[in-house]
């Protein structure tokens, strides 16, 4: 005879108090930062492909905004 599981309802669960010691802390936050270095670098390439293929599809160039007038 098998029996199914009970399935116990969901219970909520808060966070009060996290105790990082200070130094690890900032450890952390170094970490994050050095993250954010080379993610900022590949959203800058993305951002200038993107902004390059626009460029092309309208007929937009940097030549056109130093043309003399």
């Amino acid at each position: 005879m098998t029996t199914e599981p009970i399935l116990a309802p969901s219970q909520r669960i808060v966070i009060s108090d996290i105790d990082i010691p200070f130094w690890r802390l900032v450890g952390i936050l170094i970490k994050w930062a050095l993250a954010a270095i080379p993610a900022a670098i590949v959203v800058t390439i993305i951002m200038m492909v993107a902004m390059g293929m626009l460029g092309m599809l309208f007929g937009m160039s940097w030549l056109m905004m130093f043309r003399p007038t």
